[in-house]
């Protein structure tokens, strides 16, 4: 079994260096780019199964690495932002990135979620349904594929993730904290529930169409459910 390949990137040879030593320690094959331009290069020579990505770097900024990345490809991004760059993390999560951590950070919380993201990534269940169809709506798990009204839809993995979630569970209530533990994967979690918030209004612009039958209802005070009319 191959190992997953991880692109870190941060100016900071320190922070990379901790990181790599502690990815390397769980089994993973680790890159490093210290700017942006460099990430972009080695992002599409390497294709790595999931990128760390510091928001403030030289040359390339990481937001904008960001939109390149997911110009073509679904690899899956943790941002690693400052605590005070709150619109830069939310304009991160609008443009793709599946999750952020805000430094300092701790490199066994950062490892405990890139295997979290990696293994929902890859995820197929064993048994049960493969493929939902609901008016309008096809999900496909074995291929993360999704169509709606007939379109091919391009979906981050974390979005198909979430898609996913609420359509196998359809009608049923969930808390942002629910969600962020049964679609992020982890056993504790010390960012942002709004984090869900961006991921379900990126989602929702990119299923929408007019008179669909079907919608990721927002259910004040306590949460989400998704909600089909047949």
């Amino acid at each position: 079994m191959s190992k997953s390949r991880v692109l870190v990137v941060d100016d900071e040879e320190n922070v990379c260096q901790l990181v790599s030593l502690y990815l390397e320690k769980e089994g993973f094959e680790v890159d490093i780019a210290y700017n942006g331009r460099e990430a972009l290069e080695k992002v599409r020579e390497q294709q790595p199964d999931l990128v760390v990505l510091d928001l403030m770097l030289p040359e390339v900024d990481g937001l904008e690495v960001c939109r390149e990345i997911r110009k073509s490809l679904n690899i899956p991004i943790i941002m690693l932002t400052a605590k005070t760059e709150e619109i830069d993390r939310i304009l991160g999560l609008e443009m793709g990135a599946d999750d952020y951590m805000t430094k300092p950070f701790s490199p066994r919380e950062l490892v405990a979620r890139v295997k979290a993201v990696l293994r929902r990534a890859s995820f197929v269940p064993a048994s049960g349904e493969q493929v939902i169809n609901y008016p309008g709506l096809n999900i496909n798990i074995a291929s993360r594929e999704v169509k709606v009204n007939g379109e091919k839809v391009t979906l981050t993995p974390k979005e198909f993730d979430l898609l996913w979630h609420f359509a196998t569970n359809r009608d049923k209530v969930f808390t942002r904290e629910k969600l962020l533990e049964q679609v992020w994967d982890y056993e504790r979690f010390y960012g942002d529930e709004r984090t869900v918030d961006q991921h379900i209004k990126r989602l929702r612009r990119k299923i929408d169409f007019p008179k669909a039958p079907f919608r990721i209802a927002t259910i004040w005070g306590v949460g989400y459910k998704f909600e089909v009319s047949e």
